[in-house]
């Protein structure tokens, strides 16, 4: 009977209003991060999440991740290849796997650390990825002036995060996998269990829909605001379990420090930005 008296029935108008009073309106580019279940039993599942995420966005992204895809190491057997179908880790949610289920969405090409997306900016987006920066498209984001949205989920899902730290020059992690045929290195990040210690230095727009909270937040503030974090403790954001790869990522940081990286603009941004400045001086 307990279980019946909390079960919450979400419809697609009522994630409709959730969205339009968070100001979404059909111009944003967004980042998603959700979890179905947080909202109580939502109708259509993750389809209508998608269907209404379409509605109020123009460009919508979401981490396709599949770790399967890892190799144990450099002399590793290659034991699969990624293509565009693989399928995404459980748990990413059910959200990305629906959107590459869609035959119009596009993919990233990395093997362990794609992004999925659809809409108007998603070449511009998921261009950006390369394998030593695998958070590449949260940068496009952060240029298009987008935002992440995190349904039901804290911080801890929040791959923008990741980027913060790569700007800041946190150390990254080298892991393998299977590219164009061979064993490949590729950069990974330390884990994101302890990131909800970012949440007192960003202010989201909320509401809530169902039993789940929907925060908002314009992805510049919580690169700019982990950027910052780091740079003041380069610490701050690393986990303290005893097994977790945190504790090579500290060990490297306390011999080496922090080597900050630039922003990667997109190469037509940069030559918009030349030629802006030289219309200035001329």
């Amino acid at each position: 009977m307990l279980n019946l008296a909390r079960r919450v029935q979400v419809s697609s108008q009522q994630l409709d209003e959730g969205l339009a009073a968070l100001g979404l309106s059909g111009d944003q580019h967004i980042i998603v991060h959700s979890s179905l279940k947080s909202f109580g039993t939502l109708d259509g599942g993750a389809g209508t999440l998608l269907e209404a995420l379409e509605r109020c966005a123009a460009t919508v992204v979401a981490p396709a991740f599949s770790y399967q895809t890892l190799l144990r190491g450099p002399e590793s057997p290659i034991h699969s290849q990624f293509t565009r179908d693989t399928r995404v880790s459980r748990d990413i949610g059910r959200l990305s796997q629906t959107m590459i289920e869609r035959p119009d969405a596009q993919r990233s090409f990395h093997p362990a650390l794609s992004f999925v997306a659809l809409g108007q900016h998603s070449d511009v987006v998921l261009a950006r990825q390369t394998l030593a920066n695998p958070y590449a498209p949260i940068g496009a984001l952060y240029d298009l002036g987008g935002y992440a949205l995190l349904a039901g989920v804290d911080h801890s899902s929040n791959t923008s995060i990741h980027y913060g730290e790569y700007l800041a020059g946190m150390p990254l992690l080298t892991r393998h996998v299977s590219y164009h045929g061979r064993v490949t290195a590729c950069s990974f990040p330390n884990c994101s269990a302890d990131f909800e210690r970012l949440s007192p230095h960003v202010t989201p727009q909320t509401v809530h829909v169902g039993r789940s909270q929907l925060r908002l937040y314009r992805v510049r503030d919580l690169v700019d605001a982990t950027v910052n974090l780091v740079r003041r403790d380069p610490e701050a954001l690393l986990c303290t379990y005893p097994v977790c790869r945190c504790n090579q990522v500290r060990q490297t940081l306390r011999r080496e420090g922090l080597k900050p990286r630039e922003h990667d603009l997109d190469p037509r941004q940069l030559e918009e930005a030349d030629t802006a400045e030289l219309n200035a001086v001329h």
